[in-house]
Protein backbone atom coordinates (compact mmCIF):
# COMPACT_ATOMS: atom_id res chain seq x y z
CA UNK A 1 0.00 0.00 0.00
CA UNK A 2 3.07 2.23 1.02
CA UNK A 3 4.69 1.82 -2.61
CA UNK A 4 0.95 2.17 -4.31
CA UNK A 5 0.23 5.55 -2.72
CA UNK A 6 3.77 6.88 -3.62
CA UNK A 7 3.71 5.49 -7.18
CA UNK A 8 -0.03 7.92 -7.35
CA UNK A 9 1.24 10.68 -5.98
CA UNK A 10 4.44 10.88 -7.87
CA UNK A 11 1.72 10.85 -11.12
CA UNK A 12 0.40 13.75 -9.37
CA UNK A 13 3.45 15.64 -8.62
CA UNK A 14 4.77 15.10 -12.17
CA UNK A 15 1.86 16.55 -13.84
CA UNK A 16 2.10 19.13 -11.50
CA UNK A 17 5.75 19.77 -12.67
CA UNK A 18 4.58 20.43 -16.33
CA UNK A 19 2.55 23.08 -15.05
CA UNK A 20 5.36 24.86 -13.42
CA UNK A 21 7.40 24.00 -16.64
CA UNK A 22 4.76 25.52 -18.74
CA UNK A 23 4.84 29.03 -16.81
CA UNK A 24 8.36 29.56 -16.24
CA UNK A 25 10.21 27.53 -19.17
CA UNK A 26 9.89 27.30 -23.16
CA UNK A 27 7.33 30.16 -24.74
CA UNK A 28 7.37 31.70 -21.20
CA UNK A 29 11.16 32.10 -21.25
CA UNK A 30 10.78 33.62 -25.03
CA UNK A 31 8.34 35.80 -23.55
CA UNK A 32 10.24 37.12 -20.57
CA UNK A 33 13.04 37.76 -22.88
CA UNK A 34 11.26 39.92 -25.34
CA UNK A 35 9.65 41.45 -22.50
CA UNK A 36 13.09 42.86 -20.90
CA UNK A 37 14.75 43.45 -24.40
CA UNK A 38 17.15 40.49 -24.25
CA UNK A 39 19.28 40.42 -27.53
CA UNK A 40 19.52 37.55 -29.44
CA UNK A 41 22.84 36.54 -28.03
CA UNK A 42 21.63 36.40 -24.60
CA UNK A 43 18.55 34.20 -25.84
CA UNK A 44 20.58 31.82 -27.32
CA UNK A 45 23.19 31.52 -24.05
CA UNK A 46 19.75 30.35 -21.95
CA UNK A 47 19.48 27.58 -23.61
CA UNK A 48 22.86 26.64 -22.70
CA UNK A 49 21.63 27.07 -18.43
CA UNK A 50 22.65 23.61 -17.84
CA UNK A 51 25.71 23.87 -18.18
CA UNK A 52 25.16 24.83 -14.50
CA UNK A 53 25.05 21.39 -13.61
CA UNK A 54 28.61 21.31 -13.99
CA UNK A 55 29.12 23.94 -11.09
CA UNK A 56 27.13 22.52 -8.71
CA UNK A 57 27.52 18.69 -9.46
CA UNK A 58 30.49 17.75 -7.47
CA UNK A 59 29.16 19.49 -4.10
CA UNK A 60 25.14 18.29 -4.62
CA UNK A 61 26.79 14.87 -5.46
CA UNK A 62 28.50 15.07 -1.79
CA UNK A 63 25.33 16.07 -0.65
CA UNK A 64 23.20 14.01 -1.81
CA UNK A 65 25.02 10.72 -1.09
CA UNK A 66 25.45 12.32 2.51
CA UNK A 67 21.69 12.81 2.79
CA UNK A 68 20.30 10.21 0.57
CA UNK A 69 18.79 10.48 -2.61
CA UNK A 70 14.97 11.20 -1.49
CA UNK A 71 16.17 14.03 0.93
CA UNK A 72 18.52 16.03 -1.43
CA UNK A 73 15.90 15.75 -3.88
CA UNK A 74 13.13 17.22 -2.08
CA UNK A 75 15.25 20.08 -0.91
CA UNK A 76 16.88 20.85 -4.20
CA UNK A 77 13.62 20.53 -6.37
CA UNK A 78 11.12 22.90 -3.34
CA UNK A 79 14.29 25.67 -4.10
CA UNK A 80 14.43 25.50 -7.31
CA UNK A 81 10.87 25.61 -7.85
CA UNK A 82 10.33 28.78 -5.69
CA UNK A 83 13.29 30.73 -8.33
CA UNK A 84 10.30 32.41 -9.85
CA UNK A 85 9.12 33.84 -6.76
CA UNK A 86 11.30 37.32 -7.75
CA UNK A 87 9.64 37.39 -11.10
CA UNK A 88 6.35 37.99 -9.95
CA UNK A 89 6.96 41.32 -8.39
CA UNK A 90 9.65 42.25 -11.30
CA UNK A 91 7.56 44.13 -13.71
CA UNK A 92 6.04 46.04 -10.95
CA UNK A 93 9.52 47.60 -9.53
CA UNK A 94 11.00 50.95 -10.33
CA UNK A 95 14.11 49.33 -11.38
CA UNK A 96 16.53 50.04 -14.57
CA UNK A 97 16.48 47.61 -17.38
CA UNK A 98 19.51 46.32 -16.96
CA UNK A 99 18.77 45.20 -12.83
CA UNK A 100 15.57 44.24 -14.17
CA UNK A 101 17.51 41.66 -16.97
CA UNK A 102 19.51 41.00 -13.94
CA UNK A 103 16.81 39.61 -11.54
CA UNK A 104 15.80 37.28 -14.43
CA UNK A 105 19.16 35.89 -15.61
CA UNK A 106 19.76 35.27 -11.75
CA UNK A 107 16.51 33.33 -10.99
CA UNK A 108 16.58 31.15 -14.65
CA UNK A 109 20.28 30.02 -13.80
CA UNK A 110 19.30 29.30 -9.76
CA UNK A 111 16.10 27.05 -11.23
CA UNK A 112 17.94 25.54 -13.92
CA UNK A 113 20.90 24.54 -11.50
CA UNK A 114 19.20 23.44 -8.61
CA UNK A 115 16.69 21.35 -11.02
CA UNK A 116 19.11 19.82 -12.59
CA UNK A 117 20.78 18.68 -9.67
CA UNK A 118 17.23 17.56 -7.82
CA UNK A 119 16.34 15.79 -11.01
CA UNK A 120 19.55 13.32 -10.92
CA UNK A 121 19.19 12.67 -7.55
CA UNK A 122 14.81 11.92 -8.10
CA UNK A 123 16.19 9.58 -11.28
CA UNK A 124 18.12 7.51 -8.55
CA UNK A 125 16.07 8.13 -5.46
CA UNK A 126 12.94 5.94 -8.34
CA UNK A 127 15.32 3.91 -9.28
CA UNK A 128 15.92 2.36 -6.10
CA UNK A 129 11.49 2.95 -5.30
CA UNK A 130 10.12 1.57 -8.79
CA UNK A 131 10.41 -2.48 -8.69
CA UNK A 132 12.23 -3.66 -12.11
CA UNK A 133 9.45 -5.21 -13.13
CA UNK A 134 7.25 -2.41 -12.96
CA UNK A 135 9.59 0.49 -14.24
CA UNK A 136 8.41 0.09 -18.08
CA UNK A 137 4.82 -0.05 -17.43
CA UNK A 138 4.51 2.78 -14.77
CA UNK A 139 6.85 5.64 -16.03
CA UNK A 140 5.41 5.07 -19.49
CA UNK A 141 1.73 5.86 -17.64
CA UNK A 142 3.54 8.62 -15.55
CA UNK A 143 5.15 10.14 -18.88
CA UNK A 144 1.44 10.08 -20.94
CA UNK A 145 -0.16 11.59 -17.41
CA UNK A 146 2.47 14.03 -17.57
CA UNK A 147 2.55 14.75 -21.77
CA UNK A 148 -1.41 15.26 -21.14
CA UNK A 149 -0.75 17.71 -18.09
CA UNK A 150 1.88 19.79 -20.15
CA UNK A 151 -0.28 19.70 -23.25
CA UNK A 152 -3.15 21.41 -21.25
CA UNK A 153 -0.91 23.65 -19.09
CA UNK A 154 1.16 25.20 -22.60
CA UNK A 155 -2.04 25.84 -24.08
CA UNK A 156 -3.65 27.90 -20.80
CA UNK A 157 -0.46 29.40 -20.38
CA UNK A 158 0.27 31.03 -24.23
CA UNK A 159 -3.78 32.03 -23.96
CA UNK A 160 -3.14 34.15 -20.79
CA UNK A 161 0.51 35.78 -22.97
CA UNK A 162 -1.83 36.38 -25.58
CA UNK A 163 -4.35 37.90 -23.50
CA UNK A 164 -1.60 40.57 -21.85
CA UNK A 165 -0.09 41.03 -24.79
CA UNK A 166 -3.52 42.68 -26.59
CA UNK A 167 -4.51 44.64 -23.46
CA UNK A 168 -0.66 45.90 -23.57
CA UNK A 169 -0.30 44.28 -20.02
CA UNK A 170 2.84 41.91 -20.89
CA UNK A 171 4.22 42.29 -17.29
CA UNK A 172 1.06 41.74 -15.36
CA UNK A 173 0.37 38.06 -17.55
CA UNK A 174 4.09 37.32 -16.58
CA UNK A 175 3.69 38.07 -13.04
CA UNK A 176 0.88 35.72 -12.85
CA UNK A 177 2.54 32.79 -14.52
CA UNK A 178 5.25 33.10 -12.44
CA UNK A 179 3.17 33.14 -9.65
CA UNK A 180 0.88 30.26 -10.21
CA UNK A 181 4.36 27.98 -11.07
CA UNK A 182 5.69 29.18 -6.96
CA UNK A 183 2.28 28.11 -5.98
CA UNK A 184 2.51 24.98 -7.85
CA UNK A 185 5.52 24.24 -6.78
CA UNK A 186 5.17 24.47 -3.18
CA UNK A 187 2.09 22.14 -3.49
CA UNK A 188 4.88 19.59 -5.09
CA UNK A 189 6.92 19.62 -2.47
CA UNK A 190 4.07 18.41 -0.28
CA UNK A 191 3.68 15.53 -2.53
CA UNK A 192 7.06 14.49 -2.70
CA UNK A 193 7.51 14.43 0.83
CA UNK A 194 4.18 12.03 0.90
CA UNK A 195 6.79 9.55 -1.30
CA UNK A 196 8.63 7.06 1.25
CA UNK A 197 11.74 6.22 0.59
CA UNK A 198 12.67 2.76 -0.96
CA UNK A 199 14.44 1.30 2.43
CA UNK A 200 15.95 2.63 5.31
CA UNK A 201 18.40 5.06 3.95
CA UNK A 202 22.14 4.70 5.13
CA UNK A 203 24.64 7.30 4.36
CA UNK A 204 26.41 7.47 1.04
CA UNK A 205 29.62 7.24 2.11
CA UNK A 206 29.28 3.15 2.38
CA UNK A 207 28.72 2.89 -0.85
CA UNK A 208 32.19 5.23 -1.51
CA UNK A 209 32.53 8.17 -1.91
CA UNK A 210 33.31 8.45 -5.62
CA UNK A 211 31.52 5.25 -6.99
CA UNK A 212 33.07 5.19 -10.51
CA UNK A 213 30.94 5.29 -14.07
CA UNK A 214 30.21 1.93 -15.01
CA UNK A 215 32.94 0.96 -17.96
CA UNK A 216 29.73 -0.08 -19.88
CA UNK A 217 27.93 3.88 -19.18
CA UNK A 218 31.13 5.08 -21.25
CA UNK A 219 29.29 4.84 -24.57
CA UNK A 220 25.83 6.25 -23.53
CA UNK A 221 28.43 9.05 -21.74
CA UNK A 222 29.50 10.10 -25.20
CA UNK A 223 25.82 9.76 -26.92
CA UNK A 224 24.50 12.02 -24.20
CA UNK A 225 27.38 14.17 -24.78
CA UNK A 226 26.59 14.52 -28.74
CA UNK A 227 23.80 14.57 -28.35
CA UNK A 228 23.07 17.94 -26.07
CA UNK A 229 25.47 19.65 -28.08
CA UNK A 230 22.97 18.60 -31.35
CA UNK A 231 20.12 19.82 -29.73
CA UNK A 232 21.45 23.13 -27.77
CA UNK A 233 22.90 24.73 -30.94
CA UNK A 234 19.44 25.59 -31.79
CA UNK A 235 17.27 25.05 -29.04
CA UNK A 236 16.67 28.57 -27.58
CA UNK A 237 15.82 29.84 -31.07
CA UNK A 238 12.75 27.27 -31.91
CA UNK A 239 10.40 29.68 -30.36
CA UNK A 240 11.59 32.95 -30.94
CA UNK A 241 11.34 32.04 -34.89
CA UNK A 242 8.04 31.31 -34.04
CA UNK A 243 7.18 34.58 -32.84
CA UNK A 244 9.82 36.61 -35.11
CA UNK A 245 10.03 35.07 -38.60
CA UNK A 246 6.80 32.85 -38.53
CA UNK A 247 4.45 35.50 -36.76
CA UNK A 248 2.46 33.49 -34.72
CA UNK A 249 1.04 34.23 -31.71
CA UNK A 250 1.75 32.56 -28.65
CA UNK A 251 -1.18 31.09 -28.50
CA UNK A 252 -0.46 29.38 -31.40
CA UNK A 253 3.16 28.22 -30.51
CA UNK A 254 1.57 26.77 -27.37
CA UNK A 255 -0.42 25.16 -29.22
CA UNK A 256 2.33 23.71 -31.09
CA UNK A 257 3.91 22.34 -28.03
CA UNK A 258 0.39 21.23 -26.62
CA UNK A 259 0.42 18.87 -29.99
CA UNK A 260 3.98 17.98 -29.32
CA UNK A 261 3.25 16.78 -25.52
CA UNK A 262 -0.52 15.29 -26.94
CA UNK A 263 1.94 12.82 -29.34
CA UNK A 264 4.03 12.38 -26.28
CA UNK A 265 1.07 11.30 -24.07
CA UNK A 266 -0.54 8.86 -26.95
CA UNK A 267 3.02 7.22 -27.60
CA UNK A 268 3.85 6.41 -24.64
CA UNK A 269 2.23 3.37 -23.49
CA UNK A 270 3.74 2.13 -27.02
CA UNK A 271 7.15 3.56 -26.07
CA UNK A 272 6.65 1.56 -22.99
CA UNK A 273 5.60 -2.01 -25.09
CA UNK A 274 8.80 -1.36 -27.57
CA UNK A 275 11.35 -1.10 -24.47
CA UNK A 276 10.15 -4.49 -23.20
CA UNK A 277 10.55 -6.13 -26.91
CA UNK A 278 13.73 -4.56 -28.52
CA UNK A 279 15.53 -2.90 -25.67
CA UNK A 280 16.07 0.68 -24.34
CA UNK A 281 18.98 0.86 -27.44
CA UNK A 282 16.84 0.22 -29.82
CA UNK A 283 14.27 2.73 -28.75
CA UNK A 284 16.96 5.67 -27.59
CA UNK A 285 18.38 5.19 -31.75
CA UNK A 286 15.15 5.00 -33.51
CA UNK A 287 13.74 7.96 -31.64
CA UNK A 288 17.36 9.98 -31.71
CA UNK A 289 17.09 9.37 -36.21
CA UNK A 290 13.39 10.53 -36.28
CA UNK A 291 14.36 13.86 -34.37
CA UNK A 292 17.30 14.49 -36.81
CA UNK A 293 14.72 15.00 -39.03
CA UNK A 294 13.08 17.33 -37.59
CA UNK A 295 15.02 20.45 -38.78
CA UNK A 296 13.83 19.59 -42.28
CA UNK A 297 10.47 20.51 -41.69
CA UNK A 298 11.42 23.57 -39.96
CA UNK A 299 13.08 24.57 -42.81
CA UNK A 300 9.93 24.18 -44.65
CA UNK A 301 7.64 26.43 -42.37
CA UNK A 302 6.85 29.76 -43.68
CA UNK A 303 4.49 32.80 -42.31
CA UNK A 304 1.39 31.51 -43.59
CA UNK A 305 2.66 28.08 -44.34
CA UNK A 306 2.93 26.16 -41.18
CA UNK A 307 1.60 22.58 -41.93
CA UNK A 308 4.96 21.16 -41.74
CA UNK A 309 4.82 22.38 -38.02
CA UNK A 310 2.04 19.94 -37.80
CA UNK A 311 3.70 17.13 -39.06
CA UNK A 312 6.76 17.75 -36.77
CA UNK A 313 4.45 18.34 -33.66
CA UNK A 314 3.65 14.27 -34.47
CA UNK A 315 7.33 13.48 -35.18
CA UNK A 316 8.80 15.17 -32.29
CA UNK A 317 5.95 13.68 -29.49
CA UNK A 318 6.06 10.02 -30.31
CA UNK A 319 9.87 10.28 -30.85
CA UNK A 320 10.65 12.74 -27.49
CA UNK A 321 8.89 10.12 -25.56
CA UNK A 322 10.82 7.54 -27.40
CA UNK A 323 14.38 9.45 -26.15
CA UNK A 324 12.98 10.44 -23.21
CA UNK A 325 12.10 7.01 -21.58
CA UNK A 326 15.08 5.28 -23.10
CA UNK A 327 18.02 8.24 -21.33
CA UNK A 328 16.06 7.07 -18.48
CA UNK A 329 16.24 3.53 -18.31
CA UNK A 330 19.39 2.99 -19.88
CA UNK A 331 21.10 4.66 -16.77
CA UNK A 332 19.45 2.15 -14.52
CA UNK A 333 20.06 -1.24 -16.59
CA UNK A 334 24.02 0.30 -16.72
CA UNK A 335 24.37 0.88 -13.18
CA UNK A 336 24.01 -0.67 -10.09
CA UNK A 337 22.36 0.85 -6.73
CA UNK A 338 25.36 2.54 -5.57
CA UNK A 339 26.30 3.74 -9.08
CA UNK A 340 23.31 5.26 -10.00
CA UNK A 341 23.62 8.68 -8.73
CA UNK A 342 27.35 8.74 -10.20
CA UNK A 343 26.13 8.02 -13.01
CA UNK A 344 23.41 10.25 -13.31
CA UNK A 345 25.50 13.68 -12.27
CA UNK A 346 28.54 12.30 -14.91
CA UNK A 347 25.74 12.44 -17.72
CA UNK A 348 24.04 15.91 -16.30
CA UNK A 349 27.62 17.39 -16.52
CA UNK A 350 28.38 16.07 -19.48
CA UNK A 351 25.34 17.24 -21.24
CA UNK A 352 25.55 20.69 -19.71
CA UNK A 353 28.96 21.29 -20.81
CA UNK A 354 28.23 19.92 -24.47
CA UNK A 355 24.38 22.40 -24.15
CA UNK A 356 26.66 25.38 -22.87
CA UNK A 357 29.05 25.14 -26.01
CA UNK A 358 27.06 24.63 -28.33
CA UNK A 359 23.92 27.21 -27.27
CA UNK A 360 27.30 29.93 -27.50
CA UNK A 361 28.01 28.53 -30.80
CA UNK A 362 24.91 28.98 -32.12
CA UNK A 363 24.25 32.32 -31.23
CA UNK A 364 27.64 33.19 -32.68
CA UNK A 365 25.99 31.59 -35.59
CA UNK A 366 23.09 33.32 -35.81
CA UNK A 367 24.92 36.83 -35.32
CA UNK A 368 27.25 35.91 -38.90
CA UNK A 369 24.61 34.27 -40.76
CA UNK A 370 23.17 36.83 -43.54
CA UNK A 371 19.90 38.38 -42.69
CA UNK A 372 18.59 35.89 -45.58
CA UNK A 373 19.95 33.84 -47.13
CA UNK A 374 18.60 30.25 -49.92
CA UNK A 375 19.59 26.72 -50.42
CA UNK A 376 18.36 24.76 -53.05
CA UNK A 377 17.23 28.13 -54.24
CA UNK A 378 14.22 28.63 -51.12
CA UNK A 379 14.98 31.79 -49.19
CA UNK A 380 15.63 31.11 -45.59
CA UNK A 381 15.82 33.00 -42.28
CA UNK A 382 19.14 32.83 -40.37
CA UNK A 383 17.55 30.95 -37.58
CA UNK A 384 16.99 28.19 -40.26
CA UNK A 385 20.20 27.55 -40.66
CA UNK A 386 21.07 27.08 -36.95
CA UNK A 387 18.15 24.31 -37.37
CA UNK A 388 19.99 22.81 -40.49
CA UNK A 389 23.42 22.24 -38.09
CA UNK A 390 21.37 20.95 -35.81
CA UNK A 391 19.73 18.77 -37.69
CA UNK A 392 22.98 16.84 -38.92
CA UNK A 393 24.22 16.85 -35.76
CA UNK A 394 21.80 15.08 -34.44
CA UNK A 395 22.08 12.38 -37.24
CA UNK A 396 26.00 12.05 -36.30
CA UNK A 397 24.44 11.87 -32.50
CA UNK A 398 22.32 8.77 -33.30
CA UNK A 399 24.79 6.70 -34.91
CA UNK A 400 26.73 7.28 -32.10
CA UNK A 401 24.25 5.53 -30.02
CA UNK A 402 24.45 2.30 -32.10
CA UNK A 403 27.40 1.72 -30.18
CA UNK A 404 25.94 1.93 -26.66
CA UNK A 405 26.08 -1.79 -24.96
CA UNK A 406 22.90 -3.07 -23.07
CA UNK A 407 23.70 -6.01 -21.04
CA UNK A 408 20.97 -6.69 -18.84
CA UNK A 409 17.46 -5.93 -19.00
CA UNK A 410 15.94 -4.20 -15.58
CA UNK A 411 12.48 -3.18 -16.65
Amino acid sequence: MKLRRSLYTSIAEGALAELIAACATGGVTTAWALYLGLSTSVVALLGALPVTALLVQPATGALSRRLGNRTFALWATALARQCVLPLVFLPFLPLPQRARQAVFMISTVAATALGVAGNNAWSAWMGDLVPGTLRARYFSRRAAACALASALSSLAAGVVLDGGARRGRDGVALAALSLLASLAGALTTVLLRRQHPPRPEVPREEEGPQAPVPGGARRLLVFVTAWSFAVGVAAAFYPLHMVASLRMSFAAVALYGAAVALFRTISAPLVGRALLRVGARAVLVGSALALALSPALWLMAAPGRLWPLAVDAVLSGAASAGLAQATFHLPIALAGPGQRSTLAGALAAAGGVATGISAAAGGALVRVLPAAWSLFGKSLAPFQGVFLIGGVARLVAALLGLRIEEPRRCY
